[in-house]
């Protein structure tokens, strides 16, 4: 399953606390339509029929059901850059 650094876990909270998202709601993963083997981040009020969620500490994230066995083994990070917040996969380890 795919896990969150503290820093995803305070952006992703930080994110949607700033786009007035409910409790339910969260950042959502999702195969992008567009490119392939790449994927598409978006702020929902709660997640698709067959998402995985993941609760950390009260953070949600939700990745589509295709998608979650491709992230199984990775681990979700943020930073901070001069365009916002930047997000990168890593193994986890």
């Amino acid at each position: 399953m795919l896990t969150l650094t503290d820093n995803a876990r305070h952006a992703v909270q930080d994110i949607a606390t700033r786009a007035g998202l409910p409790d339910d709601g969260g950042l959502r993963i999702a195969q992008s339509q567009q490119e392939a083997g790449s994927f598409e981040l978006s702020l929902v009020p709660a997640p698709v029929d067959g998402d995985q969620v993941i609760d950390a500490e009260g953070t949600r994230v939700f990745v589509e059901s295709q998608t979650s066995e491709v992230l199984a083994d990775q681990q979700l990070d943020a930073a901070a850059s001069p365009e916002g917040v930047g997000f990168m996969l890593a193994p986890q380890g």
